[in-house]
């Protein structure tokens, strides 16, 4: 079944429509400088597909939440939950074909990397069953995929960078069609824009924006200057789903508005200077109130004590102070809490040592008794089950393991601890979730590694039951399905 979203009418006035179907399957891209009719080309979209496709838009400004009250779209204020909240009700709009707008507004730029990467990464992993079609539209797609280092920490610039390549690129077969709308070509990622098979290019003016969008169109470089010249709500269309050839397109009308629009011009008060001076230093010329008496000075300690005199011990007990707390139980402690939060689990050891150091504190260390480094080491062993002191029989564990780099330490505890206490090999999620990632394929390549350089040696038998041993320490896992 086809349907055509009828956008509007060309030079000649003839209807230019894009056609839904093959749209899910090729991806769109929409550019313009601010001002030239991206956010209402977009909303035409919507508002022609409502009915006839799941929809899910990354809203940074919260301009698309009137779609609620006229097509029955949910809105999530981001603001208002939790990144595992976020999490859950994407995979619930998955699982109910449910039409979600996701209003990034009130955040700052890292909080909406997060928001957005969060939901986007629950709309890929939901199950196979809920793979039903969608449109995902992400406006000011530039924030999400950006072309460079962002102002923002590069742990949320990698992870949101990859779950925008991941829509764009691998989306389709889970039904997911990309739609993302930018203000600047330059500015967005390569590998992200280069996804999209459809292009609506609106007006824009700098040089490097005009090249690249001319190169998408296919036009020759001369041509570029129409870019420049394409009125407000006019663009330049080329792909399967709109035409073969570039095609001017001029946006129709729309049902709804944004909740903000352009500034228009308004007359201007009528009041004389005198009574506008009034206005402005209105109750400034009274007299500042009377500061407050000052606090009597404190009353020596010597002399309270002298007042006090000697205090009556009833009971005769001797209150000693209390004892400082381990600092190894302090540290198993803290670990055990980290490693138990799941917004943890993908964070870098950089980012926890400072949770870390607020956890000890909390416990009556007030200085962190791990530097960075051991709190690194620490945190691995802990991912891998291991929460007490590498020292005695772990000391040659970590021998075993010289030469590993750092992020695969925890891997690789966690298979020397199912191997020391006989337990069955590791699955490969349960690998992966220790190395911090969800892929399955970086877990495999990282055993590879370690397999190639004889740290380890993985062993299949005949029903394809795994087993892992450890030749220096002489230690194997029991078998287990990998």
């Amino acid at each position: 079944m086809t349907f055509a979203v009828d956008m509007g009418t060309d030079t000649a006035g003839r209807p230019i429509a894009i056609d839904l179907e093959e749209l899910l399957a090729t991806r769109l891209l929409v550019q313009g400088n601010s001002g030239s009719g991206k956010s209402h080309l977009l909303r035409r979209l919507l508002e022609g597909s409502a009915n006839q496709v799941q929809q899910v838009i990354v809203d940074p400004e919260g301009d698309f939440v009137t779609l609620a009250d006229a097509y029955g779209h949910v809105a999530i204020e981001a603001v208002d939950y939790a990144i595992p909240e976020l999490i859950r009700f994407a995979g619930r709009a998955r699982e109910h074909r449910t039409s979600v707008v996701l209003s990034l507004e009130g955040l700052e730029m890292e909080g909406q990397m997060r928001s957005a990467t969060a939901f986007l990464n629950g709309l890929f992993d939901a199950p196979r069953e809920h793979w039903y079609p969608a449109l995902v539209v992400v406006d000011e797609a530039q924030i999400f995929a950006p072309s460079g280092g962002a102002e923002v920490s590069e742990e949320v610039r990698r992870t949101c960078l990859g779950a925008m390549a991941n829509l764009m690129s691998r989306g389709r077969k889970r039904g997911l069609a990309g739609v993302i709308a930018t203000q600047r070509l330059a500015k967005l990622s390569k590998n992200v824009a280069a996804e999209a098979s459809n292009f609506l290019m609106g007006r824009t003016f700098l040089d490097i924006d005009m090249a690249r969008a001319a190169d998408l169109l296919g036009m020759e470089r001369r041509q570029a200057e129409t870019i420049r010249d394409l009125q407000r709500g006019t663009f330049l269309g080329l792909g399967p789903a709109i035409a073969r050839r570039p095609v001017t397109v001029k946006i129709g009308a729309v049902a709804t508005s944004a909740r903000s629009s352009s500034p228009k011009l308004v007359p201007l008060p009528t009041a004389h200077a005198e009574g506008s001076r009034e206005l402005l230093f209105a109750d400034l010329d009274l007299p500042p109130p009377p500061p407050p008496p000052a606090p009597p000075p404190p009353m020596p300690v010597n002399d309270v004590l002298r007042d006090l005199g000697p205090q009556p011990n009833p009971n005769g007990f001797d209150f000693p102070e209390p004892d400082a707390p381990d600092p190894d139980t302090v540290v198993e402690a803290a670990l055990r809490a980290i490693v138990a939060d799941p917004e943890a689990a993908t964070k870098p050891a950089a980012v926890l040592y400072q949770d870390f150091g607020v956890r000890c504190r909390m416990m009556g260390v007030r200085k962190s008794p791990l530097d960075a480094n051991g709190f690194a080491r620490r945190l691995s062993a802990a991912r891998a089950g291991i929460f007490e002191a590498l020292e005695g029989e772990w000391s040659e564990v970590l021998a075993a393991a010289q030469g590993l780099p750092d992020d695969m330490l925890g891997a690789f505890l966690l298979i020397a601890r199912c191997a020391r206490e006989g337990l069955a090999t590791p699955d490969d999620a349960a690998i992966a979730q220790t190395y911090g990632t969800s892929s399955l394929g970086r877990a495999r390549r990282m055993l590879g590694y370690m397999e190639s350089r004889d740290i380890i040696v993985t062993r299949t038998d005949l029903s394809g039951r795994r087993s892992i041993t450890i030749p220096r320490l002489g230690w194997s896992t029991a078998s287990a399905e990998g």
